[in-house]
Parts: C-alpha cells; structure tokens; sequence
C-alpha cells in the first residue's frame, strides 16, 4: 500500500465518531455536511438561522435598473447573491446589467457562486474580511475611490465596517438591505441534553446570527457550559463567540468551510 493511499486513509479516519453540530441555514448547509462526513464524522444538522429576503425591495430595482452609474457592486455573502439575482430575473433583467461595472466579493463560497450564476468577480480579498476588501478595493482603484458610487445589497443587520471604511476614502457608497436572518422556530431539546450529555463534541458557526440564534435556542446555560468545541469560520465569528460566553474557541485558517473543516482537523487530531 502506497504512502500516499495510507495518509488518504488516516486523514478520511480523522474526525471518525465525532458527533459535530451544523447549525448553518439548512439550504447552506450541504458542504460542510458533506466535508465532515467524508472525514468520518456524525453531521448534527441543526440550523439556527434561516433566512428572509426582505418585502419591499424597491430600491434595489432601482440600482440595478441603473447599475451603470456604480463602478463597484460587493457582494458579502452567498446570500447576497441569491436574492439579488433571484430578483433580477423575476424583474425581468438579466446578467448582462453588472457589463457596466466591476464586481467584489468577500470569501471564496461568494465568489463561486457568482460564477455559477454567470458573474465573475474582479476582485476577492485574501482576507474574507470587510477589512481586507476595503483595503483591496482602494489598491485596484489606485487610491482613487473618491466620488466613486459603490453598490452593497447586504444583510439587514450587517456590520458598517465596509461601507465606513469605502466612505472615509471619499466613495458615495450605497448599502441596500436585502435579507435578514432570524432564529427558526424549533424544539432544541434533544440537542440541549446532547451538549450536557457530553454527546457532542463540536458546534460550528458560519456567522455571528449563528452565534446568537444558538445561544438564544439552547439557552446561556448550555451554550457557556464548555463541553463542545466552538469551531468557528472567521473573526469575526469567533469574537461574538467570545462576547456571547462561549468556551474552547477555535477558528478557521483560511476563513472558508474547507478551513473550517481543517481547524477540526488539527484539533481533533
């Protein structure tokens, strides 16, 4: 049996019979399900979040009917992506509208997906940070961001980071709500004996509404018990981990699912 055969088998063994909980949206879930499982490990699918495209989204039919006046449109998340694109079909737009102007995205799980739907972006930190991409944005604009129109449809409740950041470099930036994340309706019980149970031995957080919607389902009690792994994707996760009470707090390097997977890796190993 060749070497590489044999480290294949010990790293497809790693995770074998760690029971580690998904609570990302289930719709988003399936990579990272699938990730843990070829690894050995018992996926606990257990979302916290869903998520709720806004009612009234009459002012992002606006930007897009006139999207050539915006030289940048950045994309924040894979959620982002589908509502935006979702709605420029029904509106009866297509793909070609986004010819006018360049396209950023945070993280490589938005990126693809734009290719999927037809867009490739011009632009994708190294860092899947609103930091980085303000920083990014300003050396591929030569320092020329100033009276530049930016284009943001985000979360409801997304931090300003970016938007702050582009307007101190003198963009006119334009942040335009098109979802919201909210706790799902569901009994977490069996889950909430599973942790006291020592049945579980890693949670993962995509998100900080991920963070916050498991405390507020599981209760304070549970989540801050310190008897699981909180294996989080960024640091932005990981700090509202921190803020929350929760323990064990691990953080993926780079800031994606794969890394994700990687940080149980190295600390299960």
């Amino acid at each position: 049996m060749g070497c590489a055969t044999v480290r294949l088998q010990r790293l497809m063994s790693t995770l074998q019979g760690r029971r580690i909980v998904v609570t990302r949206a289930r719709e988003q879930a399936g990579d990272l399900v699938r990730a843990l499982e070829t690894l050995g490990a018992e996926a606990v699918l257990a979302p916290v979040i869903r998520i709720q495209p806004l009612e009234n989204l009459g002012a992002l039919r606006a930007a897009l009917t006139g999207l050539s006046a915006y030289r940048w449109v950045v994309f924040t998340s894979q959620n982002a992506v589908q509502i935006v694109l979702d709605r420029l079909v029904a509106w009866g737009l297509t793909p070609r509208v986004f010819a006018s102007t360049w396209i950023a995205a945070i993280g490589s799980s938005t990126a693809d997906m734009l290719k999927q739907r037809g867009l490739i972006p011009a632009l994708v930190p190294d860092e899947f940070v609103a930091e980085a991409l303000v920083e990014a944005l300003d050396q591929r604009s030569d320092g020329l961001l100033a009276g530049s129109r930016v284009l943001i449809p985000s979360a409801e409740d997304a931090r300003d980071v970016l938007a702050v950041g582009l307007r101190r470099l003198g963009a006119t930036v334009e942040n335009i709500p098109v979802y919201r994340t909210v706790p799902v309706d569901a009994d977490f019980g069996e889950l909430v004996s599973d942790i006291i149970g020592r049945r579980i031995d890693a949670v993962t957080f995509t998100s900080s509404s991920t963070v916050r919607s498991f405390v507020q389902l599981v209760g304070q009690e549970t989540a801050t018990s310190g008897r699981f792994v909180t294996a989080t994707i960024g640091p932005i996760t990981a700090r509202t981990a921190r803020e929350l009470g929760l323990r064990d707090i691990i953080e993926a390097l780079p800031h994606t699912v794969p890394g994700l997977v990687e940080s149980l890796v190295r600390r299960f190993a």
